[in-house]
């Protein structure tokens, strides 16, 4: 799409609140925390490639949500990138710095900093842009290291800080806050919900040693949607397979994703952590994207010796289907449903087929938005910018625009998003753009349609 056929809208900056941060000469300090960066990980052998073979063609463009929505170049994916690769370049090789003696070359400014400050969150991190770089660019992870030198300097979402805080160092161990004895009352009042529902004794058992599973919820499921999570216990009971929750550690959400690889790595090794003080034989990732993505991709860099294995519960549920362990009803839902595919669970092809497998063994009305699978968009809140509440006029307005066209155009009565990011996202989404259409976890209808 040429940027002249473009929907332009009206530019919205992204703005969010940071915690104080103390006076600096913030470029001294930027290269300071680029260079220990480079020092203590792999970047640098990623960036001395990326710096190389950037060409800035443009072909990303035509995959980005947001640039779709703005038509600003800054917006394009390797505009943004250019922005730390130049840097790179300038103040990290020999011949970057070789050239900037030869030409004065302008040393690193606090407006390039601005600048970044306010690009790197005007990515969803979504990573469609990937598809059409002919160079194998990944300019979702530039992004990410660029959010990682800024939050090292105290420049960063407070949205975020706090989650995060909350995760390492709170009393509660997760992001919500929940103590462990509301955790316990809160399971205890689902058992209940289930009991009149069912009639049947469905637990939710808490820190049992030995179990086959040890579960990590999104933490939505204890607070906004318990259905979700009454739906899974269903499948459990169901299946007859062996799972707990912990009390110890009991949430599967982890920011550091989004902006700061040390954090990261803390929360992978308390969910590992709690998996062997509770000597289960396999983590299992409930509706989350960004959840799985973290426990799938770096439970085995992170988890030590032997490290558990990790399942989606999306994985779990299709395959309980497909050996005939659970039964759902074709009957019980007659409206036409949709499915918003995560990104985190999307691009790399990981979970595609699997909620379809699950959504058409029991919903006769199903409708794929298009384009869909890997090549889905964002829901516009990618990258935890859900998370930040004053980004909202540019998430649901710019980051979430094309995706309000796709479910307008589906004419379906339910929306399914099996990701708690995506959830708090698209009801935004819905809401903003006045769409009539419901959002659902896929784990809500299957308690509606379970049979036992």
């Amino acid at each position: 799409m040429s940027s002249s056929m473009l929907p332009i809208v009206e530019n919205i900056p992204v703005k969010y609140f940071i915690e104080p941060v103390p006076p600096m000469d913030r470029p001294r300090r930027f290269l300071e925390v680029f260079a220990a960066v480079l020092k203590h990980s792999h970047y640098r052998y990623v960036l001395d490639h990326f710096a190389r073979v950037a060409a800035k063609c443009g072909m990303c463009a035509v995959e980005c949500p947001v640039y779709q929505t703005t038509g600003i170049t800054t917006d394009v994916p390797c505009a943004r990138s250019g922005l730390l690769l130049d840097v790179y370049r300038r103040h990290f090789t020999a011949e970057g710095r070789l050239m900037a003696r030869l030409t004065a070359a302008r040393p690193l400014e606090n407006a390039d900093i601005d600048a970044m400050t306010e690009a790197f969150y005007r990515c969803t991190a979504c990573r469609r842009c990937n598809l059409q770089c002919p160079m194998g660019l990944d300019h979702g992870l530039i992004t990410h290291l660029g959010r990682y030198i800024l939050s090292e300097m105290g420049i960063a979402p407070k949205a975020l800080v706090v989650s995060v805080r909350e995760q390492l160092v709170g009393k509660s161990g997760n992001t919500s806050g929940i103590p462990a004895p509301a955790l316990l009352d809160t399971l205890s009042f689902l058992e209940e919900d289930l009991k009149d529902k069912f009639g049947l004794d469905i637990k939710l058992p808490t820190d049992v040693e030995g179990a086959e599973y040890v579960f990590f919820p999104a933490v939505s499921d204890y607070l906004l949607e318990p259905d979700v999570l009454m739906g899974q216990a269903a499948v459990f009971h169901a299946t007859g397979d062996s799972w707990t929750i912990g009390t110890g550690y009991f949430d599967g959400i982890n920011y550091g994703l989004f902006y700061n690889d040390r954090f990261l790595e803390d929360i992978v090794h308390k969910e590992v952590a709690e998996c062997r003080r509770l000597k289960g034989k396999k983590m299992l990732i409930g509706e989350c994207g960004h959840a799985s993505r973290t426990a799938k991709g770096f439970v085995p860099t992170y988890g030590g010796e032997n490290p558990p294995p990790v399942i989606n519960i999306l994985e779990y549920t299709d395959r309980a289907i497909q050996e005939g362990k659970l039964k759902l009803n074709p009957d019980v839902i007659e409206d036409r449903v949709t499915y918003h595919d995560p990104c985190n669970y999307a691009r790399s092809g990981w979970i595609v087929e699997q909620p379809r497998r699950i959504i058409r063994s029991f919903i006769k009305d199903f409708v794929e938005m298009e384009p869909h699978g890997k090549e889905n968009y964002c829901c516009g809140g990618g990258g935890g910018t859900v998370s930040i509440d004053e980004m909202r006029g540019f998430r649901t307005g710019i980051g979430g625009k094309r995706k309000a066209e796709q479910l307008r155009a589906t004419g379906a009565k339910y929306v399914i998003a099996p990701c708690a990011n995506c959830k708090k996202q698209l009801k935004e989404v819905i809401e903003d753009h006045k769409l009539e259409i419901e959002l659902i976890g896929l784990h809500d209808l299957i308690l509606r349609a379970i049979e036992f």
